[in-house]
């Protein structure tokens, strides 16, 4: 079983954590668009969605499913979204596909955040998959500046703007053995939007697609 056809059984799976006549928060990247191709299979189901990124409103539109803006819902019962990276506390590092700031806001407002991933992305500590960390074009020299202190060594990812017109640096070789602390530390430098640590706000299941099937972390 390839890592493709995990990816879909753990769509699969969080179909299960989808409700009837409420709204669902929609992640970005790879394992996240075979959870849309599944979500479309019982659009008539939900009262809509709220998506992360352009591209996955776009994924979602193209299926015919109906997506909202945040600002006018009031609720979202679930939101599902891959990861780059998990531990066992289900401390997260998102992010790879630029989307962390939206995707990190829409896990807030909802009332569960279930990740859905690959059994890969399970790791002891967090980190050797570089941090993205959101920041604004101005700063950006005087942030990698302050993320070389903590530890890290930024680089700059070339030739990409975040939906929100900022700038991504990917902080590469750090250990991060306080996810919660260096997300705190990260998001008080001036000029971070957000970091990539879903720690503070992690998520509630995390759904590990395995050749034996799927494994669910709480």
């Amino acid at each position: 079983m390839n890592q493709d056809e995990l990816k879909k059984n753990v769509a699969i799976a969080a179909i299960d954590y989808v409700e009837t006549g409420t709204i669902i928060g929609v992640g970005t990247g790879s394992t996240a668009n075979y959870f849309i191709d599944e979500l479309a299979k019982i659009k008539s189901k939900i009262d809509g969605t709220v998506a992360s990124s352009v591209a996955t409103a776009e994924r979602l539109k193209g299926h015919g499913i109906r997506v909202l803006e945040l600002n006018v819902v009031d609720d979202i019962s679930v939101y599902v979204d891959g990861a780059d990276e998990s531990n066992k506390y289900l401390h997260l590092i998102k992010g790879g596909g630029g989307a962390l700031t939206r995707e990190k806001i829409i896990a807030a407002a909802s009332d569960k955040f279930v990740c859905i991933a690959d059994e890969s992305k399970l790791v002891d500590i967090l980190g050797e998959f570089p941090l993205p960390v959101e920041v604004i074009p101005m700063a950006r020299s005087y942030v990698a500046r302050e993320l070389v202190k903590l530890g890290g060594q930024p680089v700059y990812r070339e030739g990409f703007t975040t939906d929100n017109g900022n700038i991504i640096l990917d902080v590469k070789n750090m250990q991060i053995m306080d996810p919660v602390e260096v997300e705190q530390k990260i998001n008080n430098i001036v000029g971070v939007v957000t970091n990539g640590l879903f720690a503070a706000r992690p998520a509630d299941v995390l759904l590990l697609g395995t050749k034996e099937g799927i494994k669910t972390l709480t």
